[in-house]
């Protein structure tokens, strides 16, 4: 990669730069020392997130020295929300996500060899700072008619709610991490999402106005759908990093029903695919749509990324079986279970018959329109076709001893689980 600003552009991951010929220039020059911070708000990163840490994952592959900060001060504090003031976590919930979060990060980055990557906590250096130290040496640098101009603040300020000096303070601790970054470490680039424009300028203001240095901060674009919704949203739900509380094949299914429209947008993003490789996907969208290919290489990649290979063949496996192309009884017990809790269904006890069970989980709305499917041969128990009407669920019907999954026609699915 020889321009690693071109490769940013290119994949779209770049939305506003402070100045882009002097970076440009910057990351010519040599390798340069860039951070990005992840705020504990959770108790895992999400969606977003993800789209920093490929960020920072390119610029190590291009021989850039990265640091991943986790927020242990400023997830006590909370960035403000244009809305309304946040619930303050307490320390010991904020203590226990840094560390979930520090453990989550480490596959995406190399942290070992001689580029390792660099994780800090910015409670170290906030931590021992005074009030009286905070605002004599930090706080006399901030103009208060520049800070309430910030997106976020002046939304809020507009509001009947207001904002705390609590919240309003924020900036200048977000600020403060690119100046103890710049010292210590010869920082001199930050990122973050396009929503985070106003903090991080506030950094680059504060490291030339305490130190006389110009460094640089740019933004990723928010990603939306061609409908302007934010992606990262799974029937209302954020989807999140950890295994807990996204399940592997859940996530893998969110990629594959991204949008034709989308596809190429996001493989550029968040996968390694080259651009000979993106255009025959994106021939392929345009060609072929209803084989959904650019989706499938999205997901294995992704689901590669985050959860690791042997978890995407896994939901690869179950996908492919639920619709007929494997054995389900093969399916290890945590891969069945994620992939039947997205299937409609009902508890259903050993020895219903199989026209009973299509009806209660909801597959046909009478026991004579499930009679017809069996006798059209077109309802099945775990891949095998009913062979008549009399057919009760056995007990070894229940994979796991825990669901049985039941068919209609080729694509309605739906799981009878062990009442």
């Amino acid at each position: 990669m020889t321009d690693i600003f071109d490769e940013l552009q290119w994949r779209g991951l770049v939305a506003q730069s402070t100045d882009e010929a002097a970076l440009r220039q910057t990351l010519a020059d040599g390798p340069v020392t860039l951070y990005c911070g992840f705020d504990p708000t959770a108790p895992s990163l999400h969606f977003g997130n993800l789209v920093q840490l490929v960020v920072l994952r390119l610029f190590q592959r291009a021989g850039h020295r990265v640091i991943c900060l986790v927020g242990g001060s400023t997830g006590l504090i909370g960035d403000p929300r244009p809305t309304a003031e946040r619930v303050l976590k307490t320390k010991e919930t904020t203590a226990d996500w840094v560390a979930r979060i520090q453990h989550q990060v480490q596959p995406f980055l190399d942290f070992e060899g001689e580029n390792a990557a660099v994780l800090v906590n910015n409670l170290d250096w906030t931590a021992p700072i005074s009030a009286l130290d905070f605002l004599r040496d930090i706080g006399k640098h901030f103009r208060v008619n520049q800070m309430v101009r910030k997106d976020a603040v002046a939304a809020r300020l507009e509001s009947q709610e207001g904002i705390s000096y609590t919240e309003f303070s924020y900036q200048i601790l977000q600020a403060l991490d690119f100046l103890q970054l710049y010292r210590e470490h010869g920082c001199t680039l930050q990122t973050g999402g396009a929503d985070q424009w106003g903090n991080l300028t506030a950094g680059v203001d504060l490291v030339h106005r305490a130190d006389g240095a110009t460094v640089h901060c740019f933004t990723t674009p928010l990603l939306t759908d061609a409908a302007g919704r934010k992606f990262g949203k799974s029937e209302g739900n954020a989807v999140w990093l950890s295994p807990e509380m996204t399940s592997p094949y859940a996530f893998f299914q969110y990629w594959v029903g991204v949008e034709d429209a989308s596809v190429v947008t996001l493989l550029k993003v968040f996968t390694d695919r080259s651009r000979e490789e993106i255009d025959v996907l994106e021939r392929q969208v345009a060609e072929e749509p209803f084989r959904r290919t650019a989706q499938r290489a999205l997901a294995a990649d992704v689901t590669t990324l985050v959860h690791g290979p042997l978890a995407t063949a896994a939901v690869q496996a179950a996908s492919e079986a639920l619709f007929g192309k494997g054995d389900l009884a093969t399916l290890d017990a945590a891969t069945l279970t994620d992939a039947t809790a997205e299937l409609p269904g009902a508890p259903v006890a050993v020895g219903t018959s199989v026209v009973d069970a299509l009806v209660e989980v909801g597959l046909v709305d009478s026991r004579n329109a499930a009679r017809r499917a069996i006798a059209e041969g077109g309802a099945s128990v775990n891949n095998v076709r009913v062979v008549g009407p009399d057919q009760v669920l056995a007990e070894a019907d229940f994979l796991g001893g825990a669901v049985a999954v039941l068919k209609r026609g080729r694509r309605n699915l739906a799981a009878a689980r062990r009442a």
